[in-house]
């Protein structure tokens, strides 16, 4: 068998060390990646939660809109929230 010169030496040395290098870079990018790529995804399951919750709160006040149009709710309301009362009526106020 023949030996490696000293030049081929260094070169395969210096390839291989490229190589390693090379590859210890693309693979931390990579997961560097899919840190960035899981973080993303908890982001906007979070958002989509929010994003339903305040659907959720729009629609409640938009029926609660709906409701306040009707002159009896809003009577009904006004004596419940703020006390008011009718003629000859008494309003008792009870803490709890």
């Amino acid at each position: 068998m023949k030996r490696m010169s000293q030049k081929t030496k260094f070169r395969v040395t210096f390839l291989m060390l490229c190589f390693i290098i090379t590859s210890v870079l693309f693979v931390s990018s990579i997961f560097s990646y899919i840190s960035q790529i899981s973080d993303t995804k908890k982001e906007m399951a979070m958002l989509e939660n929010s994003y339903k919750e305040s659907l959720a709160e729009e629609e409640k006040l938009k029926d609660e809109i709906n409701k306040l149009q009707d002159p009896e709710y809003m009577a009904k309301y006004a004596r419940e929230k703020y006390l008011y009362s009718k003629d000859d009526e008494i309003v008792i106020k009870i803490e709890e």
